[in-house]
């Protein structure tokens, strides 16, 4: 099919001034310019001396740890603290029944005051004996007698005084009082309860006391670990040596920002998991650790050294490699593989892969891809303004 001369002139022309319109526009495009490059903030890496530190976990125990168990057996008439509560050495905590106690000790002292007069009456006959042995009035043999009653009316007495001793203290335990300073747990058993005391495995617990200021923080390490403390003991900064400084940060926390010392390496490797335990202890004065709370401790793992830091933020990952941008003299951004170290509040340790004159990017790094121009800006500076558009 033939098209028409008048709507080939027509199509013609509506491609020239297509054609003239986009030649337009280019032109103005070039003559606006290529778009400015992105902004970015850069900073030297921080220098500061730092040590390597490793990290468990691990968890609280208390210093002290009593059961409170009755010594004597009796009803229970008295409680005097309130679940939970903080209590201090000696305070009062249970009342056992005190009535039974009272009768058998008055009982033993009746029984110690007649020792005490039988004894007399055996004094007064030996006395007696020993005027008449002299005289020849009476026998060896009742001199004898004399004597031996004199010795069994002084062992009888001995007797009665220990069974009076023995009552007191049975009349003394029936007040349960605090034999440490710390936090009790709830009551066990209620009032009117019969308690069984003694020193059988039967008796009735009551309580339980725990101190909690100080505190200890136990934790494990391996083997290597070990022999990499031994070998830095001799500095005195490692976790071998008793006393060394160490950091600890609860669940939620995100600083390291508690601390405490090392006051104890046990003496055996663990055969099964070939860990030896380690202990720390912590002041708790406010006392926010509590027993059985589990934690994380940093300790020392090396000398101190001269270290390069940069903001944590500003390092990237790419699959299993991090790394950071910095900005060369040109102005143009490269890519820098770290290896990073741990974490020294919110900047982290480089161990390499960077240098002191390097400028990283600290801030807009999704603006910033390696090979690209960029408007560096010194970390703390203005930013420059940006350019106004051109006028049409």
């Amino acid at each position: 099919m033939q098209i028409p001369r008048p709507v080939r002139l027509a199509a013609g022309a509506f491609l020239l001034l297509s054609l003239a319109a986009c030649g337009e526009d280019n032109a103005q495009k070039g003559a606006k310019g290529a778009p400015p490059s992105p902004q970015v903030t850069v900073a030297p890496p921080t220098k500061r001396t730092v040590a390597d530190r490793d990290e468990y976990v691990g968890r609280f125990i208390a210093v002290d740890s009593v059961e409170i168990r009755a010594r004597v057996s009796g009803y229970l008439e008295q409680i005097h603290f309130t679940d939970g509560a903080r209590v201090k050495r000696g305070d009062l905590l249970f009342t056992i029944d005190r009535r039974p106690l009272k009768a058998t000790l008055d009982q033993a002292r009746a029984d110690f005051e007649r020792a005490k007069a039988q004894l007399d009456l055996t004094m007064s006959d030996l006395t007696r004996a020993q005027d008449l042995i002299e005289k020849k009035t009476i026998s060896e043999a009742i001199y004898d007698q004399r004597v031996q009653a004199k010795r069994a009316a002084d062992a009888q007495l001995m007797s009665a005084e220990a069974n009076v001793r023995t009552a007191e203290l049975n009349l003394e335990f029936a007040e349960l009082r605090s034999p440490i300073d710390g936090q009790i747990g709830d009551r066990r058993v209620s009032i009117g309860n019969l308690v069984i005391g003694g020193s059988q495995p039967s008796t009735t617990l009551l309580a339980t006391v725990v101190s909690t200021a100080p505190i200890r923080f136990e934790f494990s390490f391996d083997e290597a670990a070990f022999l990499r403390y031994q070998t830095l003991a001799e500095s005195g900064k490692s976790a071998d040596s008793i006393g060394t400084e160490v950091e600890l940060r609860l669940l939620g926390e995100q600083n390291f920002r508690h601390k405490g010392k090392i006051d104890f390496i046990d003496n055996v490797i663990s055969e099964n998991s070939g860990t030896i335990r380690g202990r720390a202890v912590f002041a708790n004065t406010d006392g926010r650790f509590t027993p059985g709370m589990f934690a994380r401790i940093r300790v020392p793992a090396s000398r101190p050294f001269e270290a390069l830091l940069v903001p944590d933020s500003a390092i990237g990952t790419e699959q299993i490699r991090k790394f950071v941008y910095v900005v060369d003299a040109e102005n143009t951004v490269r890519q820098k593989y770290v290896t990073p170290g741990h974490l020294e509040g919110n900047l982290r340790v480089i161990l390499n892969g960077i240098e002191a004159s390097d400028r990283v990017i600290v801030n807009g790094m999704v603006r910033a891809r390696p090979g690209i121009k960029v408007t560096p800006v010194a970390e703390g500076e203005k930013p420059a303004a940006a350019p106004a558009p051109a006028a049409k």
